[in-house]
C-alpha cells in the first residue's frame, strides 16, 4: 500500500499541503478508481470529494455508480453522479466520443482551483503509446497520457501513471476493497482490450519490463514534443502577422520545421491538425501554386487557404443558411445567422441607414454577382466585386457577406457600406448595420 501513497504523494507534492487545492476524484467502481480514491481519502481528509459519469451506454451504468457512491460514503468522501450525452454519430469512435463528453462534463464541475484525479497507471500508459504508434503518431501522441495539464477552471493529475495495474490490485486487496468490472474490458474485438490481454502478456513475457521501458520512452517523447511546441512558438513569432502565416517567411524555414508549425497552429485554431500527408499535399500547394491562384486544402474540422502571400488556417467556410426571415425596421432588430454571425440595427444619428426611407423590413440576400452600390459620400456606383477586392476581403467569403434589401434597392453591405442614396445625414434618424460573430473577413 505503501507504494501507492508514496507515488500519489510524489505526484501531487506541495498540493497535498494543507493549505493545498480541494481534489475531485473521478470514479467509475472499478480497481484503479477505487484505490485512487481510498488513498486520497487518507492523504488529503476533509478535502477530497468524488463524481461518478454515467455515459448511458451500459444498463449496469447507475449500479456501477451505486457501488462507487457506496465505497465513498465509507470513507466519508462526498459523492456525485453526472449523466452525459455521447455523441455516437461524430464519426471519431465510440470510446473518444465518451471520453470527450466525460471530461466535458468533469472540466464544467471543477471548482475554480481544484485538482481532478483520475486512476490512469503505468498499463494504460503502456497501451495508449503503442495505439498511437501503431496510428502513425508523433512526438506528442507517442508522449501518451500526459501526468498533469489544466482542465477547465482547474488542474488534471493522474498521479498512478508510475503504478503498475497489479500493485493497484495488492492495494486493493490489502485494503479489503470490492470493485466492479465492466464486462466490455474483456471484449478483445476492441482494440485496446487486444493490446492489454493478449499483446502486452505477451511482450512481457519475453522483456518482463516492456510496460516500464515503454513509460519510459512516453515521457522522453513528451519532452520531445515540449521541446517542438518552444520551436514552433518561436518560428510563429518569425513567421505570422496578426494570426496569419506569411508565406515568403515560412517558405524560408526547413520543411520539418513547416510542418511542425503548422501542427502547433492547427492545434491552436482551427484545433484539429490535417493527417501528415494532407499536410504535406497542402504545403506543397500553397507554397507551390502561382500567385493568381486560390489553393485549399481541407481535412474534417480545418482548412488551409492562400490569399496575397498569406496562408490562412481555418475551420471549415460556414455554408449559406438556406433561409434568412426579413429584418424589422427598427433599433434592436436581430438576425442569428449561424456560424456567419450576428446582424443587428443599432440607433444611431447622423449616420447609418436613414430609417424613414426605407420599407418597414430589410431582406437579407446573398451576393450573386453584378450587384451595384454607391457607398455613402461617393459620387458613383460602383460593382461590389470591386469594392470587396479593393477592400481585402479574403474570396472565400465575400459571398457570405449579408446584403441588405429594401424594396428590393441594395441599401447595405453588413457593417461595411451603405448606399448614398438612403444615408443619414446631419441629425436625421438613422439605424446603424452592426455586423459581428462572423469569420475573420481579412
Amino acid at each position: 500500500m505503501q507504494r501507492v501513497t508514496g507515488a500519489i504523494a510524489t505526484a501531487l507534492g506541495a498540493a497535498l499541503a494543507p493549505d493545498g487545492p480541494r481534489f475531485c476524484v473521478a470514479v467509475s467502481g472499478g480497481l484503479d478508481s477505487s484505490v485512487l480514491v481510498h488513498a486520497m481519502a487518507g492523504l488529503a481528509p476533509g478535502r477530497v470529494r468524488a463524481i461518478y459519469v454515467d455515459h448511458g451506454l451500459h444498463p449496469d451504468a447507475p449500479a456501477w455508480g451505486g457501488e462507487a457512491g457506496q465505497l465513498c460514503t465509507g470513507l466519508g468522501v462526498p459523492f456525485s453522479t453526472m449523466a452525459v450525452a455521447v455523441a455516437t454519430d461524430a464519426g471519431q469512435g465510440l470510446e473518444a466520443a465518451a471520453r470527450h463528453a466525460r471530461y466535458r462534463a468533469l472540466a464544467a464541475a471543477l471548482a475554480p482551483g481544484e485538482w481532478l484525479l483520475t486512476a490512469h497507471h503505468r498499463d494504460d500508459q503502456a497501451e495508449t503509446l503503442l495505439l498511437n504508434l501503431l496510428r502513425g503518431a508523433g512526438p506528442a501522441g507517442l508522449a501518451g497520457i500526459p501526468a498533469r495539464t489544466t482542465l477547465g477552471a482547474g488542474t488534471l493529475c493522474r498521479p498512478l501513471l508510475d503504478v503498475p495495474r497489479r500493485v493497484l490490485l495488492d492495494y486493493a486487496r490489502a485494503a479489503g476493497l470490492a470493485w466492479v468490472e465492466d464486462p466490455a474490458n474483456t471484449d478483445t474485438r476492441l482494440d485496446r482490450n487486444l493490446l492489454r490481454h493478449r499483446l502486452l502478456p505477451l511482450l512481457a513475457e519475453r522483456w518482463p519490463a516492456a510496460a516500464a521501458s515503454i513509460a519510459r520512452s512516453a515521457r522522453l517523447s513528451g519532452e520531445a514534443a515540449v521541446m517542438l511546441e518552444a520551436l514552433a512558438e518561436a518560428d510563429a513569432r518569425r513567421v505570422t502577422r496578426r494570426g496569419r502565416v506569411m508565406i515568403e517567411p515560412l517558405r524560408a524555414l526547413p520543411e520539418p520545421r513547416q510542418r511542425n508549425l503548422l501542427r502547433f497552429l492547427c492545434r491552436r485554431d482551427p484545433g484539429a491538425v490535417p493527417p501528415e500527408a494532407r499536410l504535406r499535399e497542402g504545403l506543397a500547394q500553397m507554397l507551390g501554386a502561382g500567385d493568381d491562384r486560390l489553393p485549399l486544402v481541407a481535412w474534417p474540422g480545418g482548412e488551409m487557404r492562400r490569399y496575397r502571400g498569406v496562408l490562412y488556417l481555418l475551420a471549415p467556410v460556414a455554408p449559406l443558411p438556406a433561409t434568412v426571415p426579413d429584418l424589422p425596421v427598427r433599433a434592436g432588430a436581430r438576425l442569428d445567422l449561424g456560424a456567419l454571425g450576428r446582424l443587428r440595427l443599432l440607433r444611431a444619428q447622423g449616420r447609418g441607414l436613414a430609417s424613414g426611407r426605407l420599407a418597414g423590413t430589410l431582406t437579407v440576400r446573398w451576393r450573386q454577382g453584378g450587384e451595384r452600390l454607391r457607398p455613402a459620400g461617393s459620387t458613383h456606383a460602383r460593382e461590389l466585386k470591386k469594392l470587396l477586392q479593393d477592400r481585402g476581403i479574403v474570396p472565400w467569403m465575400r459571398d457570405r457577406i449579408p446584403l441588405l434589401y429594401s424594396d428590393d434597392r441594395l441599401v447595405a453591405v453588413a457593417g461595411l457600406w451603405v448606399a448614398d442614396e438612403v444615408a443619414a445625414r446631419g441629425s436625421e434618424p438613422a439605424l446603424r448595420v452592426s455586423w459581428d460573430r462572423h469569420p475573420a473577413l481579412e
